[in-house]
């Protein structure tokens, strides 16, 4: 699946193509140099290196490469294909001051280009959707995928043996002479409204297809969040989970250098045409040009090619161009969007990669056609089969731009690829990779990547586990597992069960049963999830030692709806007993009467609770009794719990209330990164032996975990009310960029500072016979981080400093803890 999702697309058909390198007097390449089709709207910008690639669906004779400082030049085209030009421009004898003066920078003072972009701003409100009550329009999207650099090694490699005729519809470009196969394509086609007096947005899709995964959401879903809707006159355009400067946005002009290069007539429309290009390097930032009404200051059109430079990790290019068009005599709005990027390993020319592009046509708009407030209510559950079943009749009808022959020829070879035997092993291997399990028939054997653990009480830990996996949309699913400790030499399971009765509602039943050894202070938020476990308690390499565990038996039973989209309530009953895991070592004892000896060592509690959770912006697939979530850690989570326990009730030993909250944020800070701001609180009234309490989740692993402090040893404080904060920053390389030969190893900056304060009551101390000495952080305990990201694109590095109580025993003044995953 994961192999699948990053194939890419098509070669574009086109009668002129020109590509080659812009070369100074010296034999140095010139970047940012224009080179365009005289008399037309159509060009590009040389790269870092001077070198460049432009084609076009009309015929053109020449071409005009132009640039401060330098005779324009004009070349006459030899053929319709042009492989390889070699072109120098003159330095112009009357411009050479200009060159001293700017030096690669244009002046900011008596700048017309600078001009006109200032009446952009101002006239931006007036162009576009914006001026409307209401709007709607028709939306047709393709997203197509090609692997790109195929040649004679790759055709005759293992990985492909036995697929080999895939490669009979691979086409070979004939400027650069690379070979590109077609592999995925997707088309959608919608109906959005628009309401900008009640700020609100709904998309209704009328008609989805791919070749070959066409009931795959998560596929789908997943490269449709690749490529986010962009609009040039914001500040920061956002996609690939970064915040890249937009050249017409107000933020361009300390970020971009400007020209006005030319004055036209462009599709009965005055225009300018205005070249951009980056200050530095480093930086998320474009180089291209745009074109702005004269009459009306609106993008009439623009490219934008992110530069080679920028630190986005898997995308070797990036190529952006929107065309707007004049409606109702004055009104400029968008009618073609085209976004184009190269997934590779590595930005060398050479490098053999993947093409992703999407191209979005948008027509028949609408104004001013008020719906009900409820009419943009998102429904818990939209999925609709017919939406993917729709026939090739409908699809003629429909779409707002034909496919092309190559285009059509991907639904072919995909429909037989399915059939092929390697073919479903390596998208088996794909799933794998992805979900972590294996498929056999309607059961699932995993997740994988726990089979083994290790901590001090089991030490070496085997875990085998399974699942019912019928389809994606499965109404109901089993799932369990069972594990078993070398040292301890324990079995542990668990197994649980849940039914979704309501599609409307997501009215889910479910409940289970485990046993196993834990980390109780692990996370001050617990869900009661029977199948979950803490890395704490599992990780292979520890800090020091970790023998605070316990042995948990737990079962569970919960009722969850959700009466709005991303908004679930869940009303719950759990019974558990809970022990010291590691006896003469570690305790959760506590004074009891009514035990021998006036001591107790297990803690048996019956509870009820209802908690809310809600996620606005959170993305999901699939529509049964699992989702999957699409853009995960991109929006924020409010999370809020009641919780109620009652003694006598099967023997349960305490009667308490504790309430706990918990909100988390991700901020996108312009061009300076992303904050991710967490605070938690809570309070438990009663008293309550320490298995009940609220642990400040320490970390005594070598990896980081989300809200736990890395200095803090686990129970090293015991709260029954708290309250914290986490602040952690990536600035995405913003510093690291301004450092020569530092800024070529796209490096990112991380820093984060995490508090705590919390008490604890006399009678909970009271109650405490463990011989643990409770202390809560009355004083504010905090630390603070600083750490390296994107080490070899997959790792994180981030050394912690305590920053209080620094004077109790075994206090750690720093700990390193790391992490791996992917980003882009």
């Amino acid at each position: 699946m994961v192999i699948i999702m990053f194939l890419v697309t098509t070669t574009i058909t086109a009668q002129t193509k020109v590509g080659g390198v812009v070369y100074d007097e010296f034999g140095d390449g010139v970047p940012f140099a224009n080179v365009f089709f005289p008399g037309s709207s159509e060009g590009t910008i040389t790269n870092d290196n001077g070198r460049f690639y432009l084609q076009s669906n009309s015929n053109y004779e020449t071409i005009q490469i132009s640039f401060i400082g330098y005779e324009t030049l004009t070349y006459t085209l030899e053929s319709k294909v042009n492989l390889e030009l070699n072109l120098t421009l003159k330095t112009e004898a009357a411009a050479l001051d200009a060159v001293v003066i700017y030096t690669g920078k244009t002046s900011k003072k008596n700048n017309p280009a600078l001009d006109i972009l200032r009446k952009v701003w101002e006239n931006r409100r007036k162009n576009g959707l914006s001026q409307f009550k209401q709007y709607q329009f028709d939306k047709y999207e393709k997203l197509e995928f090609d692997m790109n650099t195929i040649d004679s090694q790759m055709v005759n490699s293992k990985l492909f043996r036995g697929m080999e005729f895939i490669f009979d519809y691979a086409d070979t470009s004939n400027v650069t002479g690379k070979t590109y196969l077609p592999i995925f394509i997707n088309e959608s086609l919608s109906t959005v409204y628009g309401d900008n007096e009640m700020n609100k947005e709904k998309e209704n899709v009328k008609a989805n297809k791919n070749s070959g995964f066409s009931n795959n959401q998560t596929i789908i879903a997943f490269v449709k969040d690749l490529y986010a809707d962009i609009d040039v006159y914001e500040r920061y355009l956002k996609f690939f989970d970064k915040s890249f400067t937009s050249p017409v946005g107000k933020s361009g002009i300390d970020t971009y250098n400007y020209i006005l290069r030319d004055t036209a007539i462009i599709d009965g429309v005055e225009a300018y045409n205005i070249i951009y290009y980056p200050r530095r390097k480093g930086e998320l930032t474009f180089k291209g040009d745009f074109w702005v009404a004269a009459d009306s200051y609106a993008i009439k059109e623009i490219n934008l090619q992110a530069t080679k430079s920028a630190n986005v990790n898997w995308v070797k290019e990036i190529y952006i161009e929107q065309e707007f068009d004049v409606l109702n005599d004055s009104l400029f709005l968008i009618t073609r969007d085209y976004f184009m990027s190269d997934f590779a390993l590595n930005k060398k020319e050479e490098s053999k990669g993947m093409y992703g592009k999407r191209t979005t046509l948008f027509n028949n708009y609408q104004f001013d056609i008020a719906k009900d407030k409820d009419f943009y209510k998102r429904r818990v559950n939209d999925y609709d089969p017919e939406i993917y079943n729709r026939d090739e009749a409908y699809w003629d009808e429909n779409r707002l731009e034909k496919l092309n022959k190559d285009e059509k020829q991907i639904y072919t070879m995909l429909d037989t690829l399915k059939t092929n035997k390697k073919f479903k092993r390596l998208y088996n291997i794909g799933t794998i990779l992805a979900s972590g399990y294996y498929e056999i028939d309607n059961f699932d054997i995993g997740p994988v990547f726990s089979v083994f653990g290790f901590n001090d009480v089991e030490g070496l830990r085997l875990r085998g586990g399974g699942r019912t996996y019928f389809s994606a949309n499965d109404m109901w699913r089993l799932e369990g597992y069972g594990a078993y400790g070398f040292r301890d030499n324990q079995f542990k399971y668990g197994i649980a069960g849940k039914w979704l009765m309501d599609k409307k509602s997501r009215l889910t039943i479910s409940g289970g049963n485990r046993r196993d050894i834990e980390q109780l202070g692990a996370s001050l938020t617990n869900t009661n999830d029977v199948l979950g476990r803490s890395l704490a308690s599992s990780a292979l390499i520890t800090s020091g030692n970790n023998s605070s565990l316990s042995s948990i038996n737990l079962s569970t039973l919960a009722l969850s709806f959700e009466p709005k989209y991303n908004l679930e309530f869940r009303l719950g009953t759990s019974y558990r007993t809970i022990k010291s895991g590691n006896p003469g070592v570690f305790s959760l004892d506590y004074f009891d009467a009514d035990a021998p000896g006036g001591i107790e060592t297990e803690t048996r509690q019956a509870d009820a609770s209802l908690t809310m959770t809600y996620t606005p912006g959170r993305k999901t697939s699939n529509y049964g009794v699992d989702r999957t979530i699409i853009n995960s850690g991109e929006y924020p989570i409010l999370f809020a719990s009641y919780t109620r326990g009652f003694e006598g009730l099967l023997e349960s030993d305490f009667n308490f209330d504790k309430v706990q909250f918990y909100y988390s944020h991700p901020l996108q800070i312009g061009a300076f990164g992303r904050l991710t701001a967490r605070v938690e609180a809570g309070k438990t009234f009663g008293e309550v032996p320490l298995a009940l309490l609220n642990v400040v989740p320490g970390n005594q692993t070598y990896f980081n975990i989300t809200g736990a402090f890395n200095t803090m040893n686990f129970y090293e404080f015991v709260t029954d009310e708290y309250v914290t904060l986490h602040l952690n920053h990536n600035f995405n390389g913003r510093l690291f960029s301004r450092v020569p030969y530092l800024r070529d190893l796209n490096l990112r900056e991380l820093v984060g500072v995490r508090a705590v304060y919390g008490k604890i009551s006399d009678e909970n101390i009271a109650l405490n016979a463990s011989g643990l000495t409770y202390l809560a952080p009355e004083d504010i305990y905090w630390e603070y981080s600083a750490g390296i990201g994107n080490i070899f694109k997959v790792f994180r590095l981030d050394v912690s400093f305590r920053g209080g109580y620094n004077y109790l025993p075994d206090a750690r003044s720093m700990a390193i803890t790391g992490s791996f995953g992917f980003s882009f």
